[in-house]
This record gives C-alpha cells, sequence and structure tokens, in this order.
C-alpha cells in the first residue's frame, strides 16, 4: 500500500516563517503614514509614492528573483532578498526628505521579492505531492496573512513607546533572524520530462504566446491595487474618517478607543479572516475550475467595496468591512500561483508567476499612489476607492475565458 505523502514538512514549515515576517512588516506600512508624514510636514502624496515605489519594485523584482532561485538556488535568491529587505529599513530610518524614503523603497520592494511569494510558493510547490499542492500553496499564503495579523498592531505598539526610526531598525532586525528557517528549506526541483527538456527562454515564449497567460496576467492587477490602497492608505483612512469608537463596549475591551487604534485592527481583522478565506479558496481549487473561482472573488471584492463606500463609515462597517475583504484577501495567491502551475508546470513557476506578479505589483503600484495623489487633490479617498471597484468588476470578468488545460504534459520515456 503506498503511503499518503505528508502534507506539513519542513520545507513547508520553514517557508511559512520566512513568509509571515515578510509580510508582517510589509503590512505595517501603512501604519506609518501619517506619523512619517506629521513629523516632516510632508503632503499624503510623498510618503503614497515611497510605499508605490515599493510595491513597483517588488513586482520587477519578483521574476529575477524567480529566476535567481531557478538558476543559483532557492535559498541563495531568499538570502539575498533579506539582505535587500533590512538594508532598505534600516536606511530609510535615517532618511528625512521624500526623494530619500522614495529610492530607498526600492531596496525594501525587492527584499520583498525575495522573500515573498515569488520564491517561497515555488518552493513549497515543487516540495509538495501532486494531491497535497492546492492545499500546501493556500497554508504558505495564510502564513502571509497571520503576519499580516500581528504586523500592524505590532507597529501600532511599538510606536507608542519608540520613533517610527527605531521601529524601522527593530524590523531590520527580524527580517535578518527569519534566516534562521532556512535549514529546513531543502528541496529538489521536480518536473516532468517535458519541462526538464525546455529552457527558461522556451518556457517563457510559450506563456507569452498564450492568450489565457495574458487573461491572467491582465486579472491579477486589480488585486494588487485594491491590496496595496487599502494597506497604504486604510489606516489613514479610517483615522479620518471614522467615527470616533465608543468608551467602552466590546471595542473598547478590545483596546480600540481611538480611530487610529481601529485602523491598524482593521488590516489584522483582514490577515485574519484570510487565513480562513485562503485555505478555503486553495481546498476549492482542487475540485473546482481555478478561473470560475478567481471570477468570483474579484466579483465579491467589488460588491463589498462598493456597499462600504455607499454606506456610513463606522467602526462596526469598518470591521465588518474588513471581515469580508479579509475573506478574499489573498485568497486570489494560491489559485493564480496553482493555475500558472497547472497549465505550465513546475520548473519555471517562480518566474512565470513573477511576470504575472508584475502586474500585481504594477496594480499596487497605481494603488497607493493614486489614493495619496487625489487624497492630496480633493481631500479624501472617494474617487481612487470607486477606481478600485471599477478594476475588480474587470478582474472578475476576464479570468472568465482562461483555458485552464496543461500545456507541459509528461512525455513517455
Amino acid at each position: 500500500m503506498t503511503q499518503k505523502a505528508p502534507l506539513v514538512t519542513p520545507v513547508l514549515i520553514g517557508g511559512c516563517i520566512v513568509i509571515m515576517i515578510g509580510f508582517a512588516i510589509r503590512a505595517s506600512f501603512g501604519v506609518f503614514q501619517i506619523p512619517i508624514g506629521s513629523e516632516f510636514g510632508w503632503p499624503r502624496a510623498e510618503f503614497s509614492l515611497a510605499i508605490a515605489i515599493q510595491n513597483l519594485a517588488w513586482g520587477i523584482g519578483q521574476p529575477l528573483f524567480g529566476a535567481l532561485a531557478e538558476r543559483f538556488g532557492d535559498r541563495k535568491a531568499i538570502v539575498t532578498g533579506a539582505l535587500f529587505y533590512a538594508a532598505g529599513l534600516v536606511l530609510s530610518s535615517f532618511a528625512v526628505t521624500p526623494g530619500a524614503h522614495q529610492l530607498l523603497e526600492i531596496l525594501v520592494g525587492f527584499g520583498i521579492a525575495g522573500t515573498g511569494f515569488g520564491v517561497i510558493l515555488a518552493v513549497v510547490g515543487r516540495a509538495a505531492s501532486d494531491e497535497n499542492r492546492s492545499l500546501t500553496l493556500g497554508i504558505a499564503t495564510a502564513a502571509g496573512s497571520a503576519g499580516q495579523v500581528i504586523g500592524a498592531p505590532i507597529a501600532e505598539l511599538l510606536l507608542s513607546h519608540y520613533p517610527w526610526q527605531t521601529v524601522f531598525l527593530i524590523f531590520a532586525a527580524v527580517v535578518l533572524l527569519s534566516l534562521l528557517a532556512l535549514p529546513m528549506m531543502r528541496t529538489e526541483k521536480l518536473a516532468t520530462r517535458a519541462e526538464l527538456e525546455q529552457s527558461l527562454g522556451q518556457a517563457l515564449k510559450q506563456a507569452f504566446r498564450d492568450p489565457s497567460y495574458t487573461l491572467i496576467f491582465l486579472g491579477f492587477f486589480s488585486c494588487g491595487y485594491q491590496l496595496a490602497f487599502i494597506t497604504a492608505h486604510f489606516p489613514a483612512m479610517v483615522t479620518e474618517m471614522c467615527g470616533t469608537p465608543a468608551a467602552d463596549g466590546m471595542l473598547a475591551a478590545l483596546g480600540i478607543t481611538t480611530t487610529s487604534a481601529l485602523g491598524a485592527a482593521a488590516i489584522a481583522v483582514i490577515g485574519l479572516a484570510n487565513i480562513v478565506g485562503t485555505i478555503t479558496a486553495a481546498w476549492a481549487g482542487k475540485r473546482w475550475p481555478r478561473k470560475y473561482l478567481l471570477a468570483l472573488i474579484y466579483l465579491g471584492r467589488t460588491i463589498a467595496a462598493g456597499l462600504f463606500i455607499l454606506m456610513p463609515i463606522t467602526p462596526a462597517s469598518v470591521l465588518l468591512f474588513s471581515l469580508a475583504m479579509g475573506a478574499m484577501w489573498l485568497a486570489t495567491v494560491p489559485l493564480t500561483s496553482g493555475l500558472i502551475a497547472h497549465i505550465y508546470g513546475l520548473r519555471y513557476m517562480g518566474t512565470l508567476y513573477g511576470f504575472v506578479f508584475l502586474s500585481h505589483q504594477i496594480g499596487g503600484f497605481l494603488g497607493v499612489w493614486l489614493g495619496g495623489r487625489l487624497y492630496d487633490i480633493y481631500g479624501d479617498y472617494t474617487l481612487v476607492w470607486w477606481v478600485g471597484v471599477g478594476v475588480g468588476a474587470f478582474s472578475a470578468i476576464v479570468h472568465l475565458p482562461v483555458r485552464e488545460r496543461a500545456l507541459n504534459t509528461v512525455v513517455p520515456a
């Protein structure tokens, strides 16, 4: 009798540790929006542009780190990413001009690319058995959500005791400590014979000529737009637009007595809900066509965002929206990465997912930058929010024609 492959492996545990720490810090940047801007008297667009550049650098770096991992090894790529990440945080702590912050966020973005989804999901995906791969990708993605649960509240807590510069230095040390998980991440390069006979250039040419790859690329744009905008601006939006939480009651019992605390808690609620949502999406991806699940998720996001902005913004509506959006937050990641692995194979999954993720981060750049720019022009986030609703509906539509079939099938020996 064939022994069933284990779901939880050292590779999965190590990957979850690295991705959780990286995403905890990355998800906290919105909490720094007001403290840094207030200290230097910057318009909202200045720090927003820094975070936007971070997202764009992350997207540009993702296929590069994917190729680096496939050429020189996954762990070397992760170490390089962690060094970029820590260097960017340390140098940013000494930056006093908008231009310096914006330039140094390139290092942070490359660091997130080296320690984030593109590299880590490829590692855990190759290490997983066929029957466990979808759920394994979901668990690794959910680890990013777990990081989001703790990232913003920890940043808020640290900022109540230390200046933001010190918090950046603490985060840099934590990034480097995540490398202690690397010995667990040993895996072999698994591929079909057809994939082994294919070069990276051939794999890229095959994907770029496939209309389905283009549709997946376009569809991932809105995911980046929505997630990056909310991560960077939602805490500030809640701080300024929401009524003050009640002095007593459940929120006060949880320590949420100010709008800034509510904004940080909203990001944590999104991350907490997404742990369940992402694993559920990964489970569903093994049973139903991923393209239809992706279309439903984008449609759900569109409806949730539209209803939120149309209703009065209160502490209750903030938390309800965060719960709903959180359930769909990173649920697209295991489905999108699993779709790419299914259609194009495992060998070059990191690079192929990296190029698709570039679209995600172009969307992220625009979401963060437009959020700050339009806020400075109009004094609120309403217009940029409705743009997010529109691109969400677009993504729901473009996934429907995707042809979900494997191109690189096994070639008999």
